[in-house]
């Protein structure tokens, strides 16, 4: 069972958050849920995650669940309160590098759709964190644009982006940012059939999670 522990952002929001710990880890993530979901929705893949040796943490962004705000209060948010929720992926940085000992070069993200684009942002922002996997990225989620943050990133940097064609256009604006990269980034693509959106594809597309596992450790 993971460890529920609850984490303080910058601004003053309550995060609650489930860690899964691994005895000696090789590295540390970062889940990021999709609206309307929570850090459930990460539940199984977590443990198969702490199983090769990962310890990661999943949270629930403010709004959503057990965090402040929670479980619906994202239902009102404008565009910049659901911006705020950087700072939800920042606290779980910050316990990660102060009570669980990570380098933040071993730290990598794993969002879904707007967790995906938070994600984006945290490492187009924070150089030093070099790797996220990101399920139905899209180009604008409530005012968080990625165009700009791909042709941020640094040539030392990983990034693995995931869609599916049934997903309205997602799939087209997923390839749209994998081709902005800069051709010197190490960038994997895996658009599917059929997935669905975000953590769903995980769910449609059982080989999936080996994919992510092996790109991490790559």
């Amino acid at each position: 069972m993971p460890q529920k522990i609850f984490l303080k952002t910058q601004d003053g929001v309550k995060i609650a958050a489930n860690l899964y710990t691994a005895k000696n880890p090789i590295g540390w993530l970062v889940l990021i849920h999709m609206m309307p979901s929570t850090k459930e929705s990460w539940e199984s893949f977590a443990k198969e995650l702490q199983n090769s040796e990962y310890e990661d943490i999943t949270i629930d962004l403010r709004g959503h669940g057990e965090s402040s705000s929670g479980p619906e209060g994202f239902l009102n948010f404008s565009d910049s309160e659901h911006q705020k929720s950087i700072l939800d992926l920042q606290a779980a940085v910050d316990y990660l590098t102060k009570e669980r000992n990570a380098a933040p070069e071993k730290i990598s993200f794993i969002g879904a759709s707007i967790g995906a684009n938070l994600s984006l942002q945290y490492i187009s922002e924070n150089p030093d964190f070099k790797t996220a996997a990101l399920l139905s990225p899209g180009l604008n989620y409530r005012g968080l644009k990625t165009e700009p943050l791909v042709k941020n990133l640094k040539k030392d940097q990983n990034i693995f982006f995931i869609s599916a064609n049934d997903d309205g256009n997602n799939a087209e604006q997923t390839q749209k940012l994998y081709e902005l990269m800069p051709n010197d980034i190490n960038k994997k693509i895996e658009i599917y059939k059929t997935g669905g959106h975000g953590t769903n594809i995980l769910s449609n597309q059982p080989k999936l999670k080996n994919l992510i596992i092996g790109f991490l450790k790559d």
